[in-house]
């Protein structure tokens, strides 16, 4: 029996080598099987591990599932499972912005959402969710604030973890989230920029939407390992791997930070915001 995990990190496969003592669970949720979750330590502190793109209920971690066919729902539901209450999340990204170079970070603070066939929530009114432990499942259609939609305890640490090292980072940005997995067209581009976006990327809608409608704290650093479609040559996955990879240790090294300074009392309204709208008085 693993016992409750509250702080858990979402990337890709090259993280793992952030925990000690690790073991791993697949966990059957409402929603399908979670990945191989890795739970280990880091700087004393127990933390989960989940590869996004991992192929759920897998032995072998690898990228395996597209981004449009990701299972975010039985993901974010499989950390709650654990007693996650704190959720760090890295992914990959493309820059609009020229101020937001390949390799820098982003700790993102909005987004947009163009994703079109994803199931962006866990109150559908079909399956009951347990979302705190002190009240009843909640079974009705639930809607949730997200003026800001990520947590700015978090963030602030991240920003902190960045500035202590040295890593050259932006302290907020817009992401906007498209459907892929192809790349997008230079057209689109321009349109984003024109909405504010400031990087492109695939994978953190829905999963900060579902992470929020759970109450966890969930912030997320964007690494940016290319220039969108027609700001710069054509864009390639090679490409995107190659440089995302060159930075896998300082994105290691920030984790390393973040994860040691969190707080155990949490100073934000994230949990606050969802009892708020299920608990309507």
């Amino acid at each position: 029996m693993i016992s409750k995990v509250k702080v858990a990190i979402i990337g890709g496969s090259g993280l793992y080598q952030l925990l000690e003592k690790s073991e791993h669970v697949i966990l059957d949720t409402p929603f399908g099987k979670t990945p191989r979750i890795e739970i280990g330590e880091i700087e004393g502190v127990k933390v989960a591990f989940l590869p996004r793109h991992a192929k759920p209920g897998s032995e072998k971690v690898g990228h395996d599932v597209p981004p449009h066919k990701i299972n975010f729902r039985a993901n974010i539901y499989g950390l709650h499972m654990l007693g996650v209450e704190r959720i760090i999340a890295s992914s990959a990204c493309g820059s609009l912005n020229p101020a937001m170079e390949p390799g820098d970070f982003v700790i993102l603070d909005q987004f947009i959402d163009m994703t079109k066939n994803r199931t962006y929530t866990f109150y559908d009114g079909e399956i009951p969710i347990k979302v705190f432990e002190d009240k009843p499942p909640v079974t009705q259609v639930i809607h949730i604030d997200f003026t800001e939609p990520y947590c700015p305890e978090l963030r602030k640490i991240i920003f902190d973890a960045c500035k202590k090292l040295g890593v050259r980072f932006h302290k907020r940005g817009c992401y906007v989230a498209t459907e892929g997995p192809r790349f997008e067209t230079s057209a689109e581009i321009r349109a984003y920029r024109l909405l504010g976006a400031d990087v492109v990327g695939m994978t953190n809608v829905p999963e900060s939407v579902l992470a929020r409608e759970l109450g966890k704290c969930y912030a997320a650093i964007a690494i940016v390992t290319n220039w969108a479609a027609g700001i710069q040559e054509k864009v390639s996955h090679q490409e995107v791997i190659e440089l995302f990879n060159k930075r896998i240790e300082d994105i290691r090294q920030v984790i390393k930070e973040v994860v040691k300074n969190i707080p155990k009392e949490k100073n934000c309204q994230c949990e606050k915001i969802v009892r708020d709208a299920i608990y309507i008085e």
